[in-house]
């Protein structure tokens, strides 16, 4: 199960919306998203989990570039939302590398959690798609000071667990509340 929302700082705090990701392709498209929400360009940070698999956040100030930071590469690129945080740029690759598989290549059944229905062919699928080339790295990438003037350190950033993440998170930043009327 996934849940994404969006937490746009205002001059009287954070607000908090959730957000359908349905008609977000790209992570300009996610962008965007983001900065509609926004109050006089303020930061926006975008919040992306899967259930007991990784948590990703996208943070959004005005017209910069968004800086993100994904807890599992490897697991957020098995999945449709995930492969929307997962540049080039994020992976630390050239765009259009052919030595490495492109994101596209993965099997992305269409389930929920990202994984085959067959248990039998998952491991091989998994090893195959994700690990040749080491295309996808294990663990977290991105910016992983993404939070670090708002409360988190990049130290607290890595040592979130997947399952209450993004609460840890909100907590730290006094959107706690904001956050759980959306959840």
């Amino acid at each position: 199960m996934y849940f994404a929302a969006l937490l746009a700082r205002t001059e009287d705090g954070w607000e908090a919306s959730d957000t359908e990701l349905d008609d977000v392709e790209t992570l300009s498209d996610l962008s965007d998203l983001a900065r509609e929400a926004s109050v006089d360009d303020d930061t926006v940070l975008v919040f992306i989990e899967q259930e007991d698999g990784w948590f990703g956040v996208v943070r959004v100030d005005g017209e910069e570039d968004p800086r993100i930071y994904v807890s599992d590469a490897a697991a957020a690129a098995r999945s449709s939302y995930g492969e929307i945080l997962l540049t080039d740029e994020l992976l630390g690759r050239e765009p259009g590398d052919d030595d490495v598989p492109d994101l596209d290549s993965l099997d992305l059944d269409g389930t929920e959690d990202g994984e085959p229905d067959n248990e039998a062919d998952s491991d091989e699928e998994e090893d195959e798609d994700v690990t040749s080339g080491e295309a996808v790295p294990q663990g977290p990438v991105g910016d992983r000071e993404v939070l670090a003037d708002l409360g988190v350190s990049e130290k607290e950033l890595l040592a979130l667990g997947e399952g209450d993440a993004l609460n840890t998170i909100a907590d730290a930043l006094g959107a706690a509340e904001v956050l759980e009327t959306v959840r």
